[in-house]
């Protein structure tokens, strides 16, 4: 069957449309509740830990879907604004049936949506996802009165969180010499980051971390690192960490301003784990992963593999090959080794530790990784295209040939947004943007 609703990452959209609307969101707790704790075995009632962004709706949603899962039995812990990785890890330690974090991720502050764990920390499977769509139709009939659900506050939520983070890092390190600006995007980050970081005996420097519901991304985050590059600059920090609104992806700035994405990123961590003997099988990227990764990993004598676009599918994709890092080059960094779930925060503190142990600014990890020139242009759509058609086909043809057939093409559709996708990429940096305007022109 065909997904209605569930997108790449859960579900999303503009809140007040549908379906990001508060009686929607009932009839989905319901659906999940009914399905994810089917196979629940305690007398006590199953549970879901519920977290949510900085948004102003996700009061709303968080009382609606607080609501859906009473009526279907299921007990509620109730977090606050948290990271979304934050609640996989929760929904385990709880050993709750199900986690859900109410996000829109880096979408602006009127999208609102839904991520949904499974009691193991993952993102739900396809068939999963189908099986909810299949009972939001039905009528939603209550459970009997003494097995209602009851709700109640995770007073320690955050330091739990905080604890299992730190946990990740080598007690042998220490950070003090760095100073470091850290972008909250006045999200679900900004009252743990800024303590992780210090705790570890950091210098931080913290901006875009006075959320006020409406703020969200507003120039701010890993979408917007404008503002981040300037304060690194101005304070002449080492670097600087941008968070997205909902915490489970980074991008890094370099103290001369330059822009690391997660390609670079992963990169550093590789060359990490493979010093460390943390590296078990190879790395998983997606097909938007730069050619030059790929190559390098070839160089390292380290298998790599493309995963579709989507953390979750780099999730599933090292899982099943049983290897543990993965990620894409918009900042999703997933590192099983650690955690079930990409975290934007584990992967900063990795990223710092493989610094630290070799004794490295970001330039010199870097210096034998180039990226090649990449161009991203985004399309918005009302409908799906065919990309199978002879038109795309010929179209792809064509921009290969711009790029005198050294360049890579790539035409989706985006999995949380109303938007057609188009990146080239190859060696020619002029090449590759006229490659990209051209599929642009012609598709519009």
């Amino acid at each position: 069957m065909k997904k209605r609703f569930f997108g790449t990452d859960g579900i999303r959209g503009k809140t007040g449309e549908h379906p990001i609307t508060p009686d929607f969101f009932v009839k989905l707790a319901y659906a999940t509740g009914l399905v994810l704790t089917k196979h629940h075995k305690s007398k006590n009632n199953p549970s879901v830990v519920i977290g949510k962004d900085t948004r102003i709706s996700g009061y709303m949603f968080e009382s609606a879907l607080e609501a859906g899962f009473s009526a279907a039995g299921v007990d509620t812990y109730l977090t606050g604004p948290i990271p979304t990785p934050g609640i996989a890890y929760l929904t385990q330690k709880l050993d709750a049936d199900i986690g859900v974090s109410i996000t829109a991720s880096h979408n602006p502050f009127g999208d609102n949506g839904i991520k949904i764990f499974t009691k193991n920390g993952t993102k739900l499977s396809e068939e999963t996802e189908i099986e909810i769509e299949q009972l939001l139709d039905e009528a939603l009939v209550l459970v009997t009165t003494a097995k209602l659900g009851k709700a109640r506050r995770l007073d320690d939520a955050y330091d739990r969180y905080i604890r299992f983070c730190l946990n990740t890092v080598s007690n042998e390190l220490d950070f003090k010499h760095y100073k470091i600006v850290i972008d909250c995007a006045n999200g679900a980050t900004y009252h743990v980051a800024p303590k992780i970081f210090r705790s570890l005996g950091a210098k931080i420097i913290t901006i875009n971390n006075s959320p006020d519901g409406l703020n969200i991304n507003e120039a701010a985050g890993s979408d917007h690192p404008e503002s981040l590059v300037q304060a690194v600059k101005k304070n002449q920090a080492n670097l600087g960490i941008a968070f997205d609104g909902d915490g489970d992806r980074i991008l890094v700035v370099n103290n001369d301003g330059s822009i690391i994405d997660g390609d670079q990123i992963l990169f550093i961590i590789l060359n990490y784990f493979q010093q460390q003997q943390k590296l078990k099988g190879g790395l998983v990227g997606t097909l938007m992963t730069n050619l030059a990764l790929e190559e390098k990993c070839a160089e390292m004598n380290i298998s790599f593999y493309r995963a579709k676009v989507g953390d979750r599918y780099v999730a599933e994709a090292l899982r099943e090959k049983e290897w543990v890092i993965g990620g894409e080059n918009s900042g999703h960094i997933v590192l099983l080794n650690y955690h079930s779930t990409g975290d934007g925060i584990i992967s900063a503190l990795q990223l710092l530790s493989a610094l630290e142990v070799n004794k490295m600014s970001l330039s010199e990890a870097l210096a034998n990784f180039s990226l090649y020139p990449q161009q991203l242009i985004n399309i918005p759509i009302k409908e799906k295209l065919d990309l199978d058609s002879q038109i795309i086909k010929d179209l792809v043809k064509e921009a290969e040939m711009i790029m005198e057939g050294k360049g890579r093409v790539l035409i989706r559709p985006s999995g949380t947004q109303p938007l057609l996708r188009i990146m080239t990429e190859g060696p020619e940096k002029l090449l590759v943007v006229k490659a990209a305007n051209y599929l642009a022109k012609a598709i519009n």
